[in-house]
């Protein structure tokens, strides 16, 4: 691993430990290795940034592949959580997780790098006009169900061909019995959005890991 990389994965771990784990920065890391390998074109979205731990990630792995000029782009209303909807549990209340741009900004600046594109405002304002047209790789880190969907919604039409979506906190014990599962509703927005079968498979990391992937179908060529 480059040693800018490893010391950034050592005070993320530390500083941002309720945000990311070992598990996302390896996982996110080898989707981003092999998007650049593969020369896939479209931009990386991040939904729902609290306070830019995994945007930074994001953004130093590029600039690690020598992929500087890939645009990222993040999107989180920074007013705090909503409030929790039926299909949800009570892990999270409303107001919490408040963050604000600023916060986002000052997480790069502390790493010497370049702010992403940051886009204020709840999902359903920003995301029908804000999103690039092109999606190389997504991370929907929405919590909540309602949350979640609006990101499927909106970003799996304009995943490229071959690219990924990665949705934290997508929980399918029967398959990984490890997985956190304190948001059930990304799982249950997940298969409202898919149906059955669902063509969402699960990552599977060291720990408790709760990751669903879904490849966008066909080819550049």
């Amino acid at each position: 691993m480059d040693p800018t990389l490893k010391d950034l994965r050592e005070w993320l771990l530390r500083e941002h430990s309720g945000t990311v784990c070992a598990d996302r920065l390896s996982v996110i890391a080898s989707e981003l290795a092999d998007l650049t390998a593969r020369g896939l074109p479209g931009a990386v979205v991040e939904l729902g940034c609290y306070r830019g731990a995994m945007a930074l990630w994001i953004r130093s792995v590029l600039d690690s592949l020598g992929d500087h000029d890939r645009e990222i782009h993040v999107y989180d209303a920074f007013q705090g959580m909503p409030a929790p909807g039926t299909e949800d549990s009570d892990h999270l209340a409303a107001g919490e997780l408040r963050s604000s741009p600023d916060h986002v900004r000052a997480t790069h600046a502390a790493w010497g790098r370049p702010a992403p594109a940051i886009h204020p405002g709840w999902f359903d304002e920003t995301l029908p006009k804000e999103l690039p047209d092109e999606i190389a790789f997504a991370y929907l880190d929405g919590d909540f169900y309602d949350s979640t969907l609006r990101g499927l919604t909106h970003c799996v039409t304009r995943l490229v061909p071959t690219g990924v979506l990665l949705v934290d906190d997508y929980a399918d014990t029967a398959v990984n019995p490890r997985a956190w599962d304190g948001l059930p509703g990304v799982k249950r927005a997940c298969d409202a959005y898919f149906g059955e079968p669902s063509p969402v498979t699960v990552v599977v990391g060291e720990g408790d890991l709760a990751f669903g992937r879904y490849e966008k179908p066909g080819s550049l060529g």
